[in-house]
């Protein structure tokens, strides 16, 4: 029954600051890669942001040096901090996991957030 759940969304002007947070519970035993995506009306699902559990990160190249991905492991939670937003930022932001679960035996899986609603006024 392992659950991501997003939040910190909301309404900013454009050159305003969000930080997103990505929380999993439920029968977990390691949480691996975890990384962001987001979704605007009418386009493609793309990547953010993405960071292994040793740290590692890596971003989309329009987006470095504005967004910022990091992990808390202890509590199960992987951040994104966006800066400088712009309107074209403006787009629903979902968490993806990597996770090693217990039950039934250990079975490695991907999860999804249902998202969270950024958006971005000029």
């Amino acid at each position: 029954q392992v659950q991501l759940v997003e939040s910190g969304g909301g309404w900013v002007q454009a050159g305003g600051s969000l930080r997103l947070s990505c929380a999993a519970s439920g029968n977990i035993y390691r949480i691996d890669v975890m990384d962001w995506y987001r979704q605007a009306p009418g386009k493609q699902r793309e990547l953010v942001a993405t960071i292994t559990r040793g740290g590692n990160t890596n971003y989309a190249d329009s987006l470095k040096g504005r967004f910022t991905i990091s992990r808390d492991n202890a509590k199960n939670t992987v951040y994104l901090q966006l800066n400088s937003l712009k309107p074209e930022d403006t787009a629903a932001y979902y968490c993806r996991a990597d996770i090693l679960s217990y039950g039934m035996g250990f079975n490695a899986n991907e999860y999804w957030g249902q998202g969270t609603q950024v958006t971005v006024s000029s």
